[in-house]
């Protein structure tokens, strides 16, 4: 856990410790194909609720899937939305719609598992946004 070499450590706000917990649970994204499925193996993605022709419109996140991966990007997301310009104004967009905190870091997660997953596809290094 030392020196962890992979590119989700140029984020801001993922150090070793944290990428080395989200790289061991997705067996460093070698398993996925592409990164919907890293959110379903983490449980990140939403509920569906249905019944005859109703659609439920207040989903909740379900819970299935490894808790530690999900546990490892959602406080990932917390450092990575209060180092990160970019990832700060999302999370602040979010606030401004009326959501509270975790309910707005939810969204906040899913992006940042989605750039996750490209960096290490693509072995590039984090270059944040002006």
């Amino acid at each position: 856990m030392e020196e962890v070499d992979s590119p989700i450590t140029s984020i801001p706000g993922i150090a070793n410790r944290m990428a080395a917990v989200i790289l061991a649970e997705t067996n460093n994204f070698q398993d996925f194909e592409r990164a919907e499925q890293v959110l379903a193996f983490a449980g990140l993605e939403p509920s569906v609720y249905q019944s005859g022709q109703m659609t439920s419109t207040h989903s909740k996140m379900v819970k299935r899937g490894s808790k530690y991966l999900r546990y490892a990007i959602f406080n990932a997301t917390k450092y990575v939305c209060h180092w990160d310009p970019t990832f700060k104004t999302y999370l602040a967009k979010k606030r401004a719609e009326g959501k509270p905190y975790n309910v707005a870091v939810s969204p906040a997660a899913k992006k940042l598992t989605r750039v996750m997953f490209h960096l290490v596809k693509t072995n590039k290094e984090f270059v944040p946004q002006a």
